[in-house]
Protein backbone atom coordinates (compact mmCIF):
# COMPACT_ATOMS: atom_id res chain seq x y z
CA UNK A 1 0.00 0.00 0.00
CA UNK A 2 0.99 3.22 -0.81
CA UNK A 3 1.41 5.99 2.15
CA UNK A 4 0.21 9.55 1.27
CA UNK A 5 2.29 12.73 2.52
CA UNK A 6 -0.72 13.21 4.70
CA UNK A 7 -0.25 9.80 5.88
CA UNK A 8 2.64 10.29 7.76
CA UNK A 9 3.39 10.74 11.73
CA UNK A 10 3.72 14.06 12.32
CA UNK A 11 6.55 14.28 14.80
CA UNK A 12 6.31 17.71 15.97
CA UNK A 13 2.56 17.75 15.99
CA UNK A 14 0.83 18.43 19.52
CA UNK A 15 -1.38 15.07 18.32
CA UNK A 16 -0.04 11.99 20.11
CA UNK A 17 0.84 9.72 17.98
CA UNK A 18 -1.41 6.63 18.71
CA UNK A 19 -4.19 9.43 17.35
CA UNK A 20 -2.44 10.14 14.51
CA UNK A 21 -2.20 6.60 13.02
CA UNK A 22 -6.21 5.98 14.09
CA UNK A 23 -6.84 9.02 11.75
CA UNK A 24 -4.92 7.45 8.99
CA UNK A 25 -6.25 4.01 9.84
CA UNK A 26 -9.67 5.27 10.34
CA UNK A 27 -9.84 7.24 6.74
CA UNK A 28 -8.67 3.94 5.15
CA UNK A 29 -11.64 2.11 6.17
CA UNK A 30 -14.25 4.77 5.61
CA UNK A 31 -12.63 5.42 1.91
CA UNK A 32 -12.84 1.77 0.91
CA UNK A 33 -8.58 1.64 1.16
CA UNK A 34 -9.39 -0.69 3.37
CA UNK A 35 -12.74 -2.89 2.71
CA UNK A 36 -14.96 -4.23 5.38
CA UNK A 37 -13.63 -7.78 6.77
CA UNK A 38 -10.79 -7.01 5.33
CA UNK A 39 -7.16 -7.73 7.85
CA UNK A 40 -5.86 -5.21 8.42
CA UNK A 41 -2.10 -4.72 8.43
CA UNK A 42 -0.32 -6.20 11.44
CA UNK A 43 0.81 -4.14 14.24
CA UNK A 44 4.87 -5.38 13.16
CA UNK A 45 3.41 -4.57 9.58
CA UNK A 46 2.35 -1.00 10.83
CA UNK A 47 5.37 -0.67 13.27
CA UNK A 48 7.81 -0.64 10.14
CA UNK A 49 5.48 1.24 8.23
CA UNK A 50 4.85 4.50 10.47
CA UNK A 51 7.97 3.68 12.16
CA UNK A 52 6.26 3.56 15.90
CA UNK A 53 6.08 1.26 18.99
CA UNK A 54 4.20 -1.63 18.74
CA UNK A 55 2.69 0.07 22.41
CA UNK A 56 1.51 3.22 19.90
CA UNK A 57 0.31 0.57 17.43
CA UNK A 58 -1.80 -1.31 19.43
CA UNK A 59 -3.48 1.33 21.63
CA UNK A 60 -4.73 3.35 17.76
CA UNK A 61 -5.55 -0.68 17.18
CA UNK A 62 -7.67 -0.43 20.69
CA UNK A 63 -9.35 2.70 19.85
CA UNK A 64 -10.23 1.35 16.54
CA UNK A 65 -11.93 -1.49 17.84
CA UNK A 66 -13.69 0.90 20.90
CA UNK A 67 -15.26 3.47 17.97
CA UNK A 68 -16.71 0.27 15.73
CA UNK A 69 -14.55 0.54 13.12
CA UNK A 70 -12.71 -2.80 13.64
CA UNK A 71 -12.73 -6.05 15.13
CA UNK A 72 -10.74 -8.59 16.49
CA UNK A 73 -10.63 -12.23 15.55
CA UNK A 74 -7.74 -14.33 17.46
CA UNK A 75 -5.52 -15.88 16.33
CA UNK A 76 -5.78 -14.00 13.56
CA UNK A 77 -5.76 -10.03 13.87
CA UNK A 78 -7.60 -7.32 13.63
CA UNK A 79 -10.57 -6.78 10.87
CA UNK A 80 -12.44 -3.56 9.26
CA UNK A 81 -15.70 -3.35 10.56
CA UNK A 82 -18.94 -1.80 8.30
CA UNK A 83 -19.27 2.32 9.61
CA UNK A 84 -21.82 2.63 12.00
CA UNK A 85 -24.72 5.18 10.44
CA UNK A 86 -25.70 5.80 13.91
CA UNK A 87 -22.42 6.44 15.50
CA UNK A 88 -22.17 9.80 17.15
CA UNK A 89 -20.26 12.98 16.52
CA UNK A 90 -17.19 13.52 19.47
CA UNK A 91 -17.55 16.36 21.51
CA UNK A 92 -14.42 15.63 23.04
CA UNK A 93 -11.38 14.56 20.84
CA UNK A 94 -8.70 16.47 18.60
CA UNK A 95 -11.15 16.88 16.06
CA UNK A 96 -14.58 18.70 15.26
CA UNK A 97 -17.71 17.89 14.74
CA UNK A 98 -17.53 18.55 11.01
CA UNK A 99 -14.50 15.97 11.03
CA UNK A 100 -16.04 13.23 13.08
CA UNK A 101 -19.41 13.47 11.33
CA UNK A 102 -17.90 13.05 8.26
CA UNK A 103 -15.46 10.57 9.21
CA UNK A 104 -17.24 8.41 11.29
CA UNK A 105 -20.59 8.97 10.10
CA UNK A 106 -19.61 8.70 6.56
CA UNK A 107 -22.84 10.49 5.22
CA UNK A 108 -22.26 14.44 3.44
CA UNK A 109 -21.78 17.02 5.56
CA UNK A 110 -22.50 20.66 4.62
CA UNK A 111 -21.01 23.98 6.24
CA UNK A 112 -23.20 27.31 5.63
CA UNK A 113 -20.74 30.19 6.83
CA UNK A 114 -23.99 32.49 8.31
CA UNK A 115 -21.81 35.24 9.52
CA UNK A 116 -18.28 36.20 10.48
CA UNK A 117 -15.84 38.97 11.12
CA UNK A 118 -14.56 41.33 13.83
CA UNK A 119 -16.75 41.56 16.90
CA UNK A 120 -16.31 43.07 20.80
CA UNK A 121 -16.33 39.69 22.37
CA UNK A 122 -18.85 39.02 24.66
CA UNK A 123 -18.20 39.34 28.08
CA UNK A 124 -19.01 35.68 28.95
CA UNK A 125 -16.74 35.05 26.20
CA UNK A 126 -13.72 37.12 27.16
CA UNK A 127 -13.91 35.57 30.88
CA UNK A 128 -13.79 32.35 29.31
CA UNK A 129 -10.66 33.26 26.99
CA UNK A 130 -9.21 34.94 29.40
CA UNK A 131 -8.95 38.44 28.06
CA UNK A 132 -10.52 41.53 29.33
CA UNK A 133 -13.66 42.93 29.23
CA UNK A 134 -14.31 44.62 25.78
CA UNK A 135 -11.28 42.96 24.02
CA UNK A 136 -12.12 42.69 20.02
CA UNK A 137 -11.58 39.13 18.67
CA UNK A 138 -13.24 37.26 15.56
CA UNK A 139 -17.03 35.65 15.52
CA UNK A 140 -17.95 32.72 13.61
CA UNK A 141 -21.46 31.40 13.28
CA UNK A 142 -22.38 28.53 10.96
CA UNK A 143 -25.06 25.91 10.09
CA UNK A 144 -23.77 22.53 9.03
CA UNK A 145 -26.63 20.09 7.19
CA UNK A 146 -26.09 16.13 7.36
CA UNK A 147 -28.07 14.64 4.20
CA UNK A 148 -29.81 18.19 3.06
CA UNK A 149 -31.27 18.64 7.21
CA UNK A 150 -29.98 21.03 9.21
CA UNK A 151 -28.50 19.85 12.23
CA UNK A 152 -26.03 22.08 14.01
CA UNK A 153 -25.90 25.59 14.62
CA UNK A 154 -22.56 26.98 16.12
CA UNK A 155 -21.23 30.04 16.98
CA UNK A 156 -17.02 30.65 17.55
CA UNK A 157 -15.07 33.23 18.86
CA UNK A 158 -11.52 33.93 18.75
CA UNK A 159 -9.40 35.92 21.12
CA UNK A 160 -7.38 39.10 20.29
CA UNK A 161 -4.40 36.88 19.15
CA UNK A 162 -6.22 34.29 16.68
CA UNK A 163 -8.68 36.52 15.21
CA UNK A 164 -6.29 37.38 12.31
CA UNK A 165 -5.64 33.58 11.74
CA UNK A 166 -9.48 32.97 11.18
CA UNK A 167 -10.09 36.51 9.86
CA UNK A 168 -7.68 35.48 6.80
CA UNK A 169 -8.31 31.32 6.36
CA UNK A 170 -11.01 32.17 3.00
CA UNK A 171 -11.61 28.42 3.02
CA UNK A 172 -12.84 28.60 6.38
CA UNK A 173 -14.91 31.61 6.01
CA UNK A 174 -16.61 29.99 2.93
CA UNK A 175 -17.60 26.52 4.80
CA UNK A 176 -15.25 24.65 2.46
CA UNK A 177 -12.42 23.84 5.00
CA UNK A 178 -12.31 23.04 9.18
CA UNK A 179 -11.53 25.57 11.94
CA UNK A 180 -10.02 23.31 13.76
CA UNK A 181 -7.42 21.85 11.20
CA UNK A 182 -6.61 25.60 11.04
CA UNK A 183 -6.01 26.18 14.10
CA UNK A 184 -3.96 22.83 14.91
CA UNK A 185 -1.85 24.13 11.71
CA UNK A 186 -1.85 27.64 13.50
CA UNK A 187 -0.02 26.44 16.35
CA UNK A 188 -3.64 26.16 18.53
CA UNK A 189 -3.71 22.20 19.27
CA UNK A 190 -6.21 21.42 21.20
CA UNK A 191 -4.18 20.60 25.00
CA UNK A 192 -7.68 20.16 26.22
CA UNK A 193 -11.18 21.68 27.05
CA UNK A 194 -14.01 22.12 29.06
CA UNK A 195 -17.66 21.70 27.52
CA UNK A 196 -21.01 21.60 29.14
CA UNK A 197 -24.35 20.28 27.84
CA UNK A 198 -27.59 21.19 28.66
CA UNK A 199 -31.45 20.90 26.92
CA UNK A 200 -32.60 24.25 26.31
CA UNK A 201 -35.29 25.87 24.19
CA UNK A 202 -33.68 27.78 21.06
CA UNK A 203 -33.57 31.70 20.29
CA UNK A 204 -35.72 32.27 17.24
CA UNK A 205 -32.41 33.00 15.13
CA UNK A 206 -31.38 29.29 15.88
CA UNK A 207 -34.90 27.47 15.61
CA UNK A 208 -35.52 29.37 12.19
CA UNK A 209 -31.73 28.51 10.59
CA UNK A 210 -32.33 24.55 12.16
CA UNK A 211 -35.85 24.11 11.02
CA UNK A 212 -37.67 23.95 14.13
CA UNK A 213 -39.75 25.69 16.41
CA UNK A 214 -38.70 27.92 19.51
CA UNK A 215 -40.40 25.30 21.73
CA UNK A 216 -38.24 22.61 20.53
CA UNK A 217 -35.86 21.57 22.96
CA UNK A 218 -32.06 21.52 21.65
CA UNK A 219 -28.81 20.28 23.08
CA UNK A 220 -26.63 23.34 23.68
CA UNK A 221 -22.88 22.35 24.08
CA UNK A 222 -20.69 25.37 25.52
CA UNK A 223 -16.92 25.24 25.08
CA UNK A 224 -14.00 26.77 26.15
CA UNK A 225 -10.37 24.97 24.00
CA UNK A 226 -6.92 25.61 25.38
CA UNK A 227 -3.64 24.87 23.60
CA UNK A 228 -1.09 22.42 25.77
CA UNK A 229 0.32 25.64 27.34
CA UNK A 230 -2.75 26.64 28.81
CA UNK A 231 -3.66 29.06 25.91
CA UNK A 232 -7.45 29.94 25.23
CA UNK A 233 -7.89 30.29 22.19
CA UNK A 234 -11.58 29.03 21.05
CA UNK A 235 -14.92 29.73 22.80
CA UNK A 236 -18.35 28.18 20.88
CA UNK A 237 -21.75 27.91 22.06
CA UNK A 238 -23.47 24.59 19.20
CA UNK A 239 -27.29 24.21 19.21
CA UNK A 240 -27.52 20.27 17.80
CA UNK A 241 -30.77 18.28 16.70
CA UNK A 242 -29.73 15.82 18.93
CA UNK A 243 -32.48 13.32 16.65
CA UNK A 244 -30.45 13.74 13.53
CA UNK A 245 -26.87 13.92 15.02
CA UNK A 246 -26.50 12.11 18.51
CA UNK A 247 -23.67 13.06 20.59
CA UNK A 248 -20.71 10.45 21.49
CA UNK A 249 -18.49 10.47 24.43
CA UNK A 250 -15.86 7.86 23.91
CA UNK A 251 -13.89 7.12 26.84
CA UNK A 252 -10.62 5.21 26.87
CA UNK A 253 -7.75 4.54 29.14
CA UNK A 254 -4.77 5.71 27.16
CA UNK A 255 -0.84 4.28 28.44
CA UNK A 256 1.14 7.49 28.95
CA UNK A 257 4.26 5.60 27.30
CA UNK A 258 1.84 5.28 23.92
CA UNK A 259 0.84 8.59 23.56
CA UNK A 260 3.72 9.58 21.81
Amino acid sequence: MTVAAAETIERQSPTPYYQQLFDVLERRIASKIIEAGERLPSENELCTEFGLSRATVRQALKLLESRGLAHRIPGRGVFASEPSADKGWLIQGPQGLLENAIGHQNRHVTTQVLRSGPVVLPDSACRSLEVPEGSRGFELVRLRSLDGTPAVYSINYSPPAVAPVVAGAQEVLSGQASLSELLTGAGYGLGGASRIIRAVNPAPEIAQALNVTDSSPLLRIQSTSWTTHGERFDVYETWVRSEIVPLEVNVSTVDPAAAR
